[in-house]
């Protein structure tokens, strides 16, 4: 527990310890008169002032204690501030830490004097003290101003590494008050965020989970390597943690594990055996169901750890374990967390009401979870309305023809109840029951009609209102009430229960033909007196009786008509001259007054008498959004379940690396867990290809697998900046790097077959190759009916994992240094010649093309094309002749197919020699490239003329990442440092497809793969032209024809990967647009969301 104790300091609880420390004569008496009502404020700070200018620190330790007893009590210390900040530099460690508690609470408001001692914070965060470093963070990050905001970056930072668990806590506190002052931080913030979350104290796992969702809940990858350790860290993380990770792991595991609840639907379905059916048929039937589903074992692994929690002290965490098993568990098991929930209605009336709220909406969908509680939800007289509402609510929805006849009798009592508001809601609730169990609705309804005679108006009213409703249902054997309620109409006041037996009267006139005339001579008596509502139904009772008994009421309804003509409410006006128009027949009537009798006395449909929480379940349960039923700030949707599950296997690769990252067992001791990771890869990969047919021996694999690991590793570290600092994941790489480098030396000979054989498969484009040439090569190679029948059989399902898989052949071949020329060779080679493939679309015949239309066939919807891109004429300097000596460099993006391989960005290099003398042997020298990129050298440069210029091409595999490519650029006597950082649009290759696709495609891209945002675009701007020119010139896309003018769509695939990239621009009303972007690649997705942001709101 001593982990809670340190969590609790965000509140200034640290410096309680203190207090209670400090031996007694330290505390100074004071007497009650120094704090009374009428002390001068001004003496007493003055007071405080000289105590902290005092030489003797007990002096300034008294001071700082009675100040911060000041700001406990919610008074106002902000004029001692000046006071205060001077020692801040003290180096008694109790006066600091009490001045840091003091700051914390007005740093914000004095930012101007918190500035002056800013050099303080920064070196307090070195302190040997961890509360003085974690305060002096604090501190730093309550400062919100703009200017520091790199100081605090680094300090959260270098925080993240401290070996404090207290700080790094901290550190994850920080990191969303940053982001709230500068959100342009959010990548360097989220590689943080990346490396806190593999902290395996339980102190942090609370605080940089809430930082999660707070910078990048979108990023679910994050998560993948850290579940298990989550899970298995729950329970012992602080109480609010828990709450936060339980959230979180919802969310998540929405997206990763496939529903539970289509086992029970499956189950349900093959209940009943067929009478005549056969043993054979119901064999077949139970391997269906056993076949259906099997829980993933993380999925299961979540339910487990969390069900201890339901014995929490805390109610939001049993309130969070308990949406997360009806989100998540199966249906028969998530009947546990009811006797929970239900323990939860002893605590306070806040509590009670946030917890019956969530039960009001379980109940509606499965009653039986809540039904052995029944009592546990009868009204108390001591509780207040809003919890007896919601109790009657449920006991509503629990009622079925078991228990009712319990229930009406305990609704009888709540009928009397002297809160008015409460009686009418059970008249309600009985309407409600009478409505569902057709076994007591007369019951009900002979109930409701003795509650007509009752003193109070209110009940009366509310029983009026609902009869109406029940006898809508069956209004043939009901005509004795009708007239008992046509009898009270002159002692009921309550306008809405007069609306109500009036509308009854005129719907069932022709059951009481001798009553509803007279009713109308009454109330066309007190017209000019009724409330508006009251007014109407007059108005429609006389329409209604003039159409079935013309002779006694015509003259009466001409009255009505006349008086509602000079109304002061314009509603009534209207609706009178509206009925006279329609009902009274003459020169001008059209030809709607033939059918008058069908519209007034047109059969109604029965009101439903539904439940108010009937429509909250698309809300997340115990949140806010669900509380209010509408969706609040910052409300994160759960996703659908997916249809397949995505690949286990990232969770799984990661136990592997932590183990090694924290036990420290030998290489030697890990092999047969690799082998063990790396056959299964391995079985993956054969079952995946249909045209594999030798299998490997295992000393082959082994070794293969070894190449495999650490090029994974290597091209895993490009991805996360921080690993590369961090000293546990190099020493790490450099194990694996030893591995890789024998496994090099041993197998070279094997490497180069397995390189030749890529290449035959290449050339031949077998059936295996297809699957991976559609995703990520669709123009380089020509396929037969046969291979795109193979493809489409595999379906698109398999597409991500295909490309992934032809990675890693690629990985190994880059393995062994001394073969890098050698496999460049090759790229430039192996595939078929892209620049002049023809597209799928071309070669098939129109009547074949619809055959193959409903066929979902990634070669024919991504088709590469060359006539729709435009090729930016921006160049950015790569060498300034400054710098250069004389030699100066450019570069552009040619955005041209395929020159250097099929992964690899072509760069055009303009260099120019401005200098009086030649420039001889210009070439590319030493590169510095980050894990996993690659680059294809343009051809040395023997002479560069004085003021001559030449440009030659280059080609980078950025490996979908906008990192910088840097690298030497040598002449005969210098080298040069320069770099080469790609915009995102340059990432993509343009593609085209047909709408039918796109929209296909999207469909399968939602949720946590979709981006959007809301922009302001120019009226001169909207026309289409002006978009696709904008967005083309912006990003490498090609344009996807569409079938909506005010919609535009366009399509790529990312170079590296060959993941999609769909981009829809969609025009609103009031010059704005909407800008979705779709793609597995979501930080891709994002930062070109940010660029193409500006470029179509700009005028």
């Amino acid at each position: 527990m001593s982990g809670n104790g340190l969590g609790y300091g965000e509140q200034g609880g640290e410096a309680a310890p203190e207090l209670a420390q400090e031996p007694a004569p330290s505390m100074t008496p004071v007497t009650p008169a120094a704090f009374g009502l009428f002390s001068s404020d001004t003496k007493k700070n003055e007071d405080l002032k000289q105590m902290l200018e005092s030489s003797k620190d007990s002096a300034k330790l008294d001071a700082m204690k009675r100040i911060v007893g000041m700001i406990a009590k919610g008074k106002n210390a902000s004029e001692l501030f000046p006071a205060v900040v001077k020692n801040v530099a003290s180096k008694n460690i109790e006066i600091k830490k009490l001045v840091y508690v003091y700051l914390m609470r007005y740093a914000e408001e004095q930012q101007d004097l918190a500035l002056l001692s800013i050099s303080t914070f920064q070196r307090a965060l070195k302190d040997p003290n961890q509360l003085i470093r974690a305060s002096a963070l604090r501190v730093l990050s309550s400062i919100r101003v703009p200017i520091i905001v790199p100081i605090m970056m680094l300090a959260i930072k270098e925080a993240s590494s401290d070996l404090s668990p207290y700080v790094r806590k901290n550190a994850a506190h920080a990191i969303q008050k940053l982001y709230s002052l500068d959100p342009e931080q959010k990548e360097m913030l989220i590689e943080v965020i990346e490396k806190l979350l593999k902290d395996r104290s339980t102190l942090v796992a609370g605080s940089v989970v809430m930082a999660f969702e707070e910078v990048c809940p979108d990023r679910i990858d994050l998560i993948h390597k850290n579940y298990r350790k989550l899970c298995n860290l729950l329970v012992d993380v602080e109480e609010w943690g828990q709450v936060v990770i339980i959230h979180m792991l919802t969310r998540y595991a929405r997206t990763q594990f496939v529903s539970p609840w289509k086992d029970d639907e499956v189950v349900e379905e093959y209940s009943e055996k067929n009478f005549y059916e056969s043993d054979e048929d119901q064999k077949e039937k139970d391997q269906k169901v056993k076949n259906t589903y099997t829980m993933d074992p993380d999925h299961r692994l979540l339910l487990r750890n969390t069900k201890p929690l339901l014995q929490s002290r805390n109610a939001a965490v049993v309130m969070a374990v308990g949406q997360l098993y009806w989100h998540l568990a199966p249906k028969s098991e998530a009947g546990i967390v009811s006797k929970s929930l239900v323990r939860l209605l002893r605590s306070n009336r806040e509590v009670q009401y946030i917890v019956l709220q969530n039960i009001a909406t379980m109940s509606i969908q499965r009653k039986g979870m809540f039904e052995p509680y029944l009592k546990s939800f009868y009204v108390r007289s001591t509780d207040p309305t809003m919890i007896k509402t919601l109790k009657l609510e449920i006991l509503t929805n629990l009622a079925n023809e078991a228990n009712i006849s319990t229930l009406l009798r305990e609704f009888q009592t709540y009928v009397k109840s002297q809160d008015k508001q409460f009686a009418a809601a059970t008249i309600q609730a009985i309407g409600r029951c009478a409505t569902n169990i057709t076994e007591v609705t007369d019951t009900c309804l002979n109930g409701l009609v003795c509650l007509l005679s009752n003193r109070d108006e209110i009940v009366v009213a509310e029983s009026v209102v609902v009869i109406k409703k029940l006898l809508q249902t069956q209004p043939a054997h009901h005509g004795e009430i009708i007239k008992h309620m046509a009898k009270l109409l002159d002692n009921i006041t309550v306008p809405v229960a007069r609306a109500s037996i009036l509308w009854l009267i005129g719907e069932y006139c022709e059951r009481v033909p001798k009553i509803a005339p007279d009713v109308l001579r009454k109330t066309a008596k007190s017209f000019t007196n009724e409330d508006d509502l009251v007014k109407l139904q007059i108005l429609n009772l006389g329409a209604k009786l003039y159409l079935t008994n013309s002779k006694q009421t015509k003259l009466l309804t001409q009255y009505v008509l006349n008086l509602g003509k000079y109304d002061q409410s314009y509603d009534i006006r209207d609706r009178a001259r509206f009925i006279r128009q329609l009902i009274v027949p003459n020169e001008k009537s059209g030809a709607l007054s033939k059918y008058a009798k069908k519209i007034f006395l047109a059969q109604k449909p029965a009101p439903l008498l539904e439940s108010p929480f009937k429509d909250r379940d698309h809300f997340q349960l115990g949140t806010l959004s669900h509380t209010l039923n509408s969706r609040a700030t910052g409300y994160l949707e759960l996703s659908n379940w997916p249809e397949v599950a995505p690949d286990p296997s990232v969770r799984n690769v990661d136990v592997a690396e932590s183990a090694k990252e924290w036990t420290g067992i030998k290489t030697k001791k890990e092999k047969p867990t690799e082998k063990f990771y790396s056959e299964s890869e391995e079985e993956e990969d054969e079952s995946a290809s249909s045209s594999t047919s030798e299998s490997k021996s295992s000393s082959e694999s082994e070794k293969e697998d070894k190449e495999e690991r650490s090029s994974d590793e290597s091209s895993g570290s490009s991805s996360s900046s921080e690993e590369s600092s961090d000293s546990e994941s190099d020493s790490k790489e450099s194990t694996a790097k030893k591995i890789s480098r024998a496994a090099a030396e041993s197998d070279s000979e094997e490497v180069k077959k397995k390189v030749k054989g890529i290449c035959k498969k290449r050339s031949t484009s077998s059936s295996s190759d297809t699957e991976s040439a559609s995703s990520e090569e669709s123009s380089s190679d020509s396929k037969s009916d046969s291979d795109s029948k193979s493809d489409s059989d595999s379906g698109k399902l398999r597409r991500a994992t295909s490309s992934k898989k032809e990675e890693k052949p690629i990985q190994d071949r880059k393995a062994p240094n001394k073969q890098d020329v050698f496999l460049l060779d090759l790229d430039d080679f192996c595939p078929v010649t892209t620049p002049v493939a023809v597209p799928t679309s071309a070669i098939l015949s129109p009547s074949l093309t619809a055959d193959l239309e409903g066929l979902s066939l990634l070669s024919s919807s991504v088709i590469d094309v060359t006539t729709q891109v435009s090729v930016p004429t921006k160049t950015h300097e790569l060498l300034h002749r400054m710098s250069g000596k004389g030699l100066a460099a450019h570069y552009h993006f040619s955005r041209q197919l395929g020159i250097f391989g099929d992964r690899m960005v072509s760069v055009q290099v303009t260099v120019t020699n401005t200098t009086d003398r030649k420039i001889e042997d210009i070439r590319i020298g030493e590169k510095k490239l980050p894990p996993g990129m690659r680059m294809h050298e343009f051809n040395p440069i023997e002479c560069l003329e004085p003021a001559g210029s030449i440009t030659v091409s280059m080609g980078i595999d950025f490996c979908d990442s906008t990192q910088m490519a840097s690298f030497q650029l040598c002449t005969k006597d210098d080298n040069f440092n320069v770099n080469i950082q790609p915009p995102v649009g340059e990432l993509l290759l343009p593609v085209t497809m047909s709408e039918k696709d796109f929209k296909k495609e999207q469909g399968m891209l939602t949720g946590m793969n979709e981006t959007s945002a809301t922009i302001a675009v120019a009226p001169q701007n909207s026309t289409r032209l002006v978009i696709i020119e904008r967005v083309v010139n912006a990003a490498n896309l090609g344009v996807v024809p569409s079938g909506q003018d005010n919609i535009h769509r366009f399509a790529a695939k990312t170079v590296h990967s060959g993941s999609l990239m769909l981009v829809t621009v969609e025009l609103k009303e009031s010059s704005t647009a909407q800008l979705i972007i779709n793609t597995e690649k979501t930080v891709i997705g994002s930062v070109l969301l940010r660029e193409l942001k500006p470029v179509l709101s700009q005028g």
